[in-house]
């Protein structure tokens, strides 16, 4: 059967003071007035029923997302004890799955992306299952055609095509996987366009990717044997803490897809954005007469451009006199001010912040 897997744990800091601890950018209602989750839930409608939709997130924010997605059901939701990156939440996922369905195919999505229009989404999603389904030891990632070089997502490099007539896309196979090149080894990628960038999205079976963890990232087997016997049982929230934390602290990426074969990718044509900075905004939400990002129910601009303004407090107004090139973000309790070219900066300030009140403003 056909599973998605929507990994929804990350905090977003470089979202803050919108992302929180206790709510993550994920749910924030920044795309018309939906959340990334839901809009991330709503591409998966019509490929998957929501009883096959899995949700792995934070311990901390699973109440949120539960909420947040009244139509999948309640277990369905695995609340991580801890963070131990792409690799650890993906072995959970399949270690669970692979107990009650041994022929389980998975599609591992994210919930802080936006990716437009959906349905060419879900024709590419479709030809991936149907080639692992085709090639059980096969795995998919997606690939996006690169518009800049940037050094903070993987590559795959592009090889032969392969047959697949079940697939509307077509299928390569993948030559290297590298994750968050240099500079310079960036540029000569986009230059050369045979590389494209890894989505973090995948399809495999999810025996395979155990296997396949099992063989790169053996300290992995252990945890995932130890919650798989003790899922849906007296002891299961027990076990899943004691051991889930004894998982490596690793991509997926590094860990399994730069080093494993039978690799292949599809090429992505989709409008695909990771939403991970204030920055990112500017491509999916149209600017004003002075290219001001807005996103507030009431603002006033004063001979101010090149700004991104915004708020959820749909009751409060934003005014800004003469500003040029800054970041305006209002939460209930906290605001941020400071110029674009410093929101990189945002962990080095946080780390100040968590000595307010005991992190009360994390």
């Amino acid at each position: 059967m056909d599973y998605a897997v929507v990994m929804a744990g990350g905090t977003g800091k470089r979202l803050w003071p919108l992302s929180r601890q206790s709510r993550p950018k994920q749910v924030l209602k920044l795309i018309e007035g939906q959340t990334l989750l839901r809009r991330c839930v709503n591409r998966l409608t019509g490929i998957f029923d929501p009883r096959n939709i899995i949700i792995l997130t934070n311990a901390g924010y699973a109440d949120i997302v539960r909420e947040n997605l009244m139509e999948v059901p309640y277990g369905n939701v695995i609340a991580e004890p801890g963070v131990r990156d792409t690799a650890g939440a993906i072995g959970l996922a399949a270690t669970v799955l692979n107990k009650y369905d041994p022929d389980a195919t998975m599609a591992v999505v994210t919930a802080d992306q936006l990716i437009e229009p959906d349905d060419v989404f879900r024709d590419a999603l479709t030809s991936g299952l149907n080639f692992v389904k085709a090639n059980p030891k096969a795995m998919i990632t997606f690939g996006i055609k690169p518009t800049s070089p940037s050094t903070q997502l993987g590559y795959v490099q592009l090889g032969e095509e392969k047959t697949c007539e079940q697939c509307e896309h077509k299928i390569y196979a993948v030559e290297s996987f590298t994750e968050k090149p240099s500079t310079d080894t960036a540029k000569e990628y986009v230059s050369s366009g045979n590389y494209y960038w890894n989505s973090g999205m995948f399809v495999w079976k999810a025996r395979t990717i155990l296997d396949n963890l099992a063989k790169f990232l053996p300290e992995s087997t252990e945890p995932l044997r130890q919650i798989q016997a003790a899922w849906d049982g007296p002891k299961q929230a027990e076990t899943l803490k004691e051991w889930f934390l004894k998982m490596p602290k690793i991509s997926i990426d590094y860990a399994v897809m730069e080093k494993a074969k039978k690799v292949h990718a599809i090429k992505l044509g989709c409008h695909w954005l990771d939403m991970g900075s204030f920055a990112a905004l500017a491509d999916i939400i149209s600017s004003d007469e002075n290219n001001n990002i807005v996103v507030a129910g009431h603002s006033e601009l004063l001979d101010s451009k090149n700004n991104i303004v915004i708020t959820e407090d749909e009751g409060h107004l934003i005014a800004v006199i003469g500003l040029d090139n800054m970041v305006v973000a209002h939460s209930p309790d906290a605001t941020l001010v400071c110029h674009i070219d410093d929101t990189q900066r945002l962990k080095e300030l946080l780390t100040r912040v968590e000595g307010h009140d005991s992190g009360k403003f994390l």
